[in-house]
């Protein structure tokens, strides 16, 4: 026997706990969400709740952090991030990027019989969610009788309300059995839940072919991994050879099954949502208006997925995650400026979405101001070129939409084959009505249709051709060229999924070939015009060189030497010489400058000789180890076989501070975090140092605390810096670690601290294979601060860091701007965070009595809560019950029309306020055929506005209460 309908529906944290509590009573194991950074390279985000046990799947031990022993039953709510279709997000009602997947998980302990009978004790039972079990349905796979006889006889399920589907249905994966992939594979039994009649008048038998309903709403996957999929037989059958141990992996969605205990019309009328939306409509003026408010899904639901992943440690950048968070930032910043909002608005919603969720996903609430902070950068970086952009692609688009009414047609005498007929814009607007707002308006005419008729009577004009009719008509292939694709992606920073979005819009097509050809040129131009003074040389310029012995490089011991002229280069080509105002290369036979490698800047200076100087930008090396200094002629003239003098810049000491440092910083990182970091990239450069790592998260504050205090008390212990040449072989033996870059031939150069320092018990030593330039004692580097840490790739983090002066100077900054706040909050730095805190309590102290005597006004003009304020009117049939209100916003417009309906007991209550409307029936006046989606149509077309809604609810945008009100008498 199932539970009614609960009074108080239940919110989604209520479903949440329940979910995991119920599980847990069952013998399974709490974990706690996975991040929304994939556990495995196969993905760049967690994707299913399973993805975070693929090992225990396969067969690993079931053992977690902070559990002893296995633990074969296991359940999550796992935060997942699906981005393959995000184009449709918020176009429907169901797609959401971030999903919250409730899920059971058994490793060879349970399988089907207790998987079933516990999904359907939670739905109906009454201490859990207690839904009508007559409203419940299942799918199974075809060949899947175990499943099917566990429905019907010990759940006892109808026969009717299951189906039977082929592998393209109720298979993981999908088609598994046929097409693969091998591996693990087997059936799966899905579960829906009728929602009736007022979402469709199909029924359960009408699924079997249509496999498409908005009334029967899939709840609930469970999926039987029980075969491993081997390669066909030589006829092609199948083999699914049983695994070893049989696992359950099952998921619900948590904004399915709120949708339906919550009664709410779909996914973004949940308690999560609604008051995200809420807030949308007040900061834009424009109310939410049900399925027509796409601009309000987009910004609702993306500010939850970006605002949680930049929880969980990405940045948003040009490469991989932080790239995909970037492109859904901007998708939602786009359409809160389609809503009007001009300025950054979207960070003031992760509060909402803190508030929400930060419960059941600490991270959010222990990142918050991060998120914010990242949030609000990339709007006003974004907004600058918005509009900008838009415009320029606006005109793009109605240029193609104009050059796509030109129509081939076949005429019907004797005239040529076919004629293009050119329709002027200005007389289709003249005869046929501006169709600016195509295609977004059905009962326009269309582009195409306008184009049509007027061509039809101005090709009569032309040398008396008589167009019978057409045969044939039809638009030129319209799309966006791809060069244009690329100019809003390179100027105005236009990701190319937005332009196609936007550009679908309009029914056009995006060239996505060509933009990739115009992106690979404009890669192949960056490529180029770094190789000419940096890694390698091109052209005729290479052949002069390489006949060049290697550049004897002196500057480990000197910054000041002399060296001959071998060769000259002016613009990549063999010059005979140099002069004042001329820019080139020059390559000496001995130098004291560094040339780029191993992720070290090269050096720069001055060169000197008899009545001549230049000064070096830059110094690179070719593959065969020619120095190439890239001068700028000051003085004189230089020529081949002059002996120079080569002075290196002050900024090599700060370069060879920061390479150290960045020497200390990866003993450090590996001591703090781990054997498993590796150094995947570097930059050393005379202002600051840049080092990406192998690994799986963002470094907690603690961390980055512990890092940095042990490069600074490596730096404090004076250490002699030494270094080396031995054979590579015997550099490995000892331990030493390669710098990433860098190739190696049979004898190295070993930089090493000479010693370790202690750290939680035991010291940390430093040895490396290096050939850049370094201090000679770790004092010399004086101070070390981490000023980031980011995520710039799957698997890898980058943290920079200064050392030296530019660490001092960082840190002055830093402190001088916490004296400076602290200042203007008449407090001291340290008494900072505690002022603030006060008065965010303060102000949420004073929303909350701004709200409570919203409140109260909104009750004295309701009559004090009697109804007084609204009597009861009988209009066609109903009892009707209409205010007008002053002082409310939307957010709360609905609840007082929810205590209208309730205290005056009428079959439609009517809200107006001075730019918003809201109309409510009573289940009995639906009943009887009241619809107050109709209703509030048209008491908004009488007040300027426009609406719509369900049958029992609906909320519109006016211009004129008093107006909107006055239409009740004729629009009943």
């Amino acid at each position: 026997m199932t539970a009614p309908a609960p009074q108080n529906p239940p919110t989604t944290a209520h479903i949440r706990e329940k979910y995991l509590s119920f599980f847990e009573s069952k013998g399974h194991l709490r974990l706690a969400s996975h991040s929304t950074v994939a556990p495995d390279p196969t993905t760049l985000f967690t994707v299913a709740g399973m993805q975070p046990f693929k090992a225990q799947f396969m067969g690993a031990p079931a053992r977690f952090e902070g559990a002893q022993g296995e633990h074969k039953r296991i359940t999550t709510a796992q935060k997942c991030l699906r981005v393959g279709d995000i184009e449709n997000v918020g176009r429907t009602l169901r797609h959401c990027s971030l999903l919250e997947m409730l899920g059971n998980f058994s490793f060879g302990d349970y399988f089907k019989r207790e998987a079933l009978t516990w999904a359907w004790e939670f739905l109906t039972g009454p201490d859990w969610m207690g839904l009508d079990a007559s409203r419940l349905y299942a799918t199974v796979y075809k060949d899947d009788d175990e499943a099917y006889d566990i429905w019907t006889s010990t759940i006892g399920l109808p026969a009717d309300h299951i189906l039977r589907f082929d592998a393209d249905e109720n298979f993981w994966p999908a088609d598994a059995p046929l097409k693969g992939p091998n591996g693990p594979c087997g059936p799966c039994s899905e579960i829906f839940y009728d929602r009736g009649p007022a979402y469709g008048d199909d029924t359960w038998a009408d699924y079997a072919n249509t496999r498409e309903s908005a009334r029967f709403l899939e709840i609930w996957n469970n999926v039987f991994p029980q075969f491993d999929r081997q390669e066909p037989k030589e006829d092609g059958t199948p083999t699914l050879a049983p695994l070893p141990f049989k696992n359950i992996d099952t998921g619900m969605g948590l904004e399915r099954i709120a949708t339906v205990v919550q009664e709410v019309y779909d996914f973004y009328s949940n308690d999560v949502f609604a008051p995200i939306i809420a807030k949308v409509a007040e900061l834009s003026g424009k109310p939410y208006e049900g399925p027509q408010s796409v601009s309000h899904r987009v910004v609702a639901e993306h500010i939850r997925s970006v605002s949680m992943v930049i929880a969980d440690g990405v940045t948003l950048s040009n490469t991989g995650r932080g790239y995909v968070i970037r492109k859904i930032l901007r998708r939602a910043s786009r359409h809160a400026y389609l809503l009007g909002l001009h300025e950054p608005m979207l960070h003031t919603l992760v509060p909402l979405v803190v508030e929400k969720m930060g419960g059941a996903y600490p991270e959010l609430v222990e990142n918050q101001a991060r998120v914010v902070a990242a949030i609000r950068s990339e709007e006003e970086r974004f907004l600058k070129t918005l509009a900008e952009g838009t415009q320029r692609l606006d005109d793009k688009i109605k240029g193609i939409i104009i050059t796509n009414a030109i129509v081939e047609a076949t005429p019907h005498n004797d005239g040529p084959d076919s004629i293009y007929v050119v329709f002027d814009l200005s007389a289709i607007k003249s005869k046929y009505g501006d169709f600016s707002d195509y295609p977004n308006t059905p009962d326009s005419i269309t582009a195409l249709s306008a184009a049509n008729k007027y061509a039809n009577s101005l090709g009569k004009k032309l040398g008396g051709i008589d167009f019978k009719e057409y045969e044939t008509v039809k638009p030129l292939d319209s799309a966006l060229p791809g060069d244009e694709a690329f100019t809003l992606y390179d100027t105005y920073g236009f990701p190319l999924d937005l332009t196609k979005e936007i550009a679908e819009e309009y029914g056009i097509s995006v060239d996505e070939a060509g933009y990739a050809e115009s992106l690979e040129r404009a890669q192949e131009l960056a490529r180029a015009g770094s190789k000419y003074g940096k890694s390698e040389l091109f052209g005729g310029a290479a052949d002069g060189l390489e006949d060049l012995s290697p550049t004897e490089f002196v500057g480990y011991d000197e910054l000041d030497a002399q060296g001959q002229v071998l060769a000259l280069l002016a613009g990549g080509e063999s010059a005979e010489h140099l002069s004042a105002g001329d820019e080139g290369s020059v390559v000496l036979d001995r130098t004291p400058f560094y040339a780029e490698s191993g992720g070290e800047v090269g050096d720069s200076g001055r060169l000197e000789w008899q009545d001549g100087e230049a000064l070096v930008r830059d110094t690179t090396k070719t593959k065969a180890g020619v120095f190439l200094h890239v001068i700028q002629v000051l003085r004189g003239e230089l020529k081949a076989g002059e002996t120079v003098r080569g002075v290196v810049d002050a900024a090599r000491q700060a370069t060879e501070r920061h390479h150290t440092a960045t020497h200390l910083l990866q003993a450090a990182l590996r001591a703090v975090l781990g054997d498993g970091v590796h150094q995947a990239g570097s930059l050393v450069a005379p202002d600051r140092l840049r080092f990406d790592f192998s690994h799986g998260s963002a470094l907690s504050a603690a961390e980055l605390e512990r890092v940095e205090l042990l490069v600074n008390r490596w730096i404090q212990s004076d250490s002699p810096v030494n270094w080396q040449t031995m054979p590579i072989a015997q550099a490995r033996a000892q331990g030493a670690t390669a710098l990433f870059g860098e190739k190696y031939g049979d004898v190295v150069r070993v930089v090493t601290v000479e010693r370790g320092v202690p750290f939680e018990g035991h010291t940390v030593t430093s040895m490396e294979l290096c050939g850049g330039a370094h201090v000679t004692r770790t004092g010399e580097i004086g101070s070390f601060v981490i000023v980031s840490d980011e995520n710039v790739a799957a698997g890898v983090r980058r943290v920079e860091a200064l050392a030296g002066e530019a660490a001092v100077r960082w840190t002055r900054a830093q402190l001088g701007g916490a004296q400076r706040a602290a200042g203007l909050l008449t407090t001291s730095p340290e008494g900072l965070a505690g002022r603030i805190e006060s008065m965010q309590a303060a102000l949420k102290a004073s929303e909350k009595e701004v709200a409570t005597l919203r409140r109260q006004v909104t009750q004295l003009q309701m009559g004090g809560g009697s109804g007084v304020a609204a009597p009861l009117r009988k209009i066609g049939g109903y009892s009707v019950a209409a205010l007008k209100l002053s002082g409310i916003d939307a957010a709360d417009l609905r609840g007082a029309a929810d205590t209208l309906l309730e205290q005056s007991k009428a079959d439609l209550v009517v809200i107006a306020t001075e730019k918003a409307l809201v109309v409510k029936a009573s289940r009995d006046a639906v009943a009887r055929g009241a619809h107050a989606g109709q209703l509030i149509g048209k008491l908004a077309a009488a007040a300027g506005g426009k609406g719509g809604g369900r049958p029992d609810m609906a909320q519109a945008g006016i211009q004129d209460a008093g107006a909107a009100l006055g239409a009740l008498e004729s629009s009943l």
